[in-house]
């Protein structure tokens, strides 16, 4: 009996999880830019007017890439129901919005990337470069890595 207590104990737990997990809303992009800003000044010592500019562009990319998600996630929607529905044509257009929704997202932070990175000292360059070799300018969108 105990054993089947601790189960359904147990089971109840992860029913909670799962639906807090359900719904999780996104953080608002003024909040996510602004965690970003902040890595960002410790560990590149940005000035008080880099940083503001900085949350400019973040907040902007931020509330734009939501708004993306948003379209993406309908687009997947209308996939499904076509798979489902063996509509060919429908399957086509859904695929074609997800492909242009993909290169819109990359050219937004490709774009917003090059506009912080314009905006550093070239001390502040070399460790972003450091700090971001997986990211940024190197990242999908950017321009490759130079060759070693």
């Amino acid at each position: 009996m105990k054993s089947r207590i601790a189960y359904l104990a147990a089971f109840a737990t992860v029913l909670g999880v799962l639906s807090v997990q359900a719904q999780h809303t996104p953080p608002d992009p003024t909040v996510m830019a602004q965690h970003r800003v902040e890595r960002y000044t410790t560990l590149l010592s940005l000035t008080a007017a880099q940083a503001s500019e900085a949350t400019t562009l973040f907040t902007t990319e931020a509330t734009t890439e939501q708004s993306l998600r948003t379209s993406e996630r309908t687009a997947h929607e209308a996939l499904e129901t076509a798979v489902k529905s063996n509509d060919t044509a429908a399957i086509q257009t859904a695929a074609t919005t997800l492909g242009q929704l993909n290169g819109e997202l990359t050219a937004l932070h490709a774009t917003t990337e090059a506009k912080f990175y314009a905006g550093l000292t070239a001390d502040q360059k070399t460790r972003y470069e450091e700090l971001e070799p997986h990211h940024g300018m190197r990242g999908p969108g950017g321009p490759p890595a130079p060759p070693q």
